[in-house]
């Protein structure tokens, strides 16, 4: 395990699975680096697990037979507590490469994105760097979002950006909850969550691009 410093943060980088000794708190927060955005195609090879603003842990995975699961019996384990909130931002996307290279249903979602449509329906902008300069005040560099993830050796300038993708994500949640319910929309909120698993099986035998509800 190898340990970086970014600001407030400290980051954690280990290799294919997460700590025996590691403690959760009740929330936390996932995103995952890849090779490309094919779920047939690419590859995981970076998962960033924040526990708060201050702590995030980042698993890099080496290159296996892209026919096996990757075995992480502490990570699987995570991804399938029913009482830790897993927040992610675009969950339908990380839920789907998470089932994919370990064969798991990640248990108790909450998605930044799916949030955000639905309250902040005054905007068309929608991703991460938007809701952290408007929810809080906090301005992201996304210069890294395309990079070489399968890189032997991850550079500083990685590592910072994956790290800054998640450790905002559970303040995130607070504020986009507090609007859902001002607005009467959390419960519909928590079906849509629900539906993400049923989402994600469309998107692997190929409706990820067709409006099954359409006419």
């Amino acid at each position: 395990m190898k340990t970086f410093n970014f600001g407030d943060t400290r980051v954690y980088l280990h290799k294919n699975d997460l700590p025996d000794s590691l403690i959760y708190p009740k929330e936390i927060a996932v995103d995952s680096e890849t090779t490309g955005l094919s779920l047939v195609r690419d590859r995981l090879c970076l998962l960033q697990v924040a526990t708060s603003r201050n702590e995030c842990h980042l698993i890099k995975f080496e290159k296996t037979d892209s026919q096996k699961k990757i075995v992480a019996k502490n990570l699987t384990k995570l991804f399938e507590n029913e009482k830790i909130i897993k927040v992610f931002h675009y969950a339908r996307f990380d839920l789907a490469v998470i089932k994919k290279a370990f064969g798991v249903n990640c248990q108790n979602i909450f998605c930044t994105k799916i949030a955000s449509k639905l309250v902040r329906t005054y905007t068309d902008k929608h991703g991460l760097k938007d809701l952290c300069k408007e929810l809080l005040d906090k301005d992201l560099n996304k210069t890294q979002q395309s990079s070489d993830w399968s890189a032997k050796e991850l550079s500083s300038n990685q590592l910072k950006y994956a790290s800054n993708d998640v450790i905002f994500l559970v303040e995130l949640k607070q504020i986009l909850e507090l609007m859902l319910k001002r607005e009467g929309r959390y419960e519909l909120s928590e079906k849509l969550f629900t539906f993400l698993s049923t989402r994600v099986d469309l998107d692997f035998l190929g409706w990820n691009d067709i409006d099954i509800f359409s006419h």
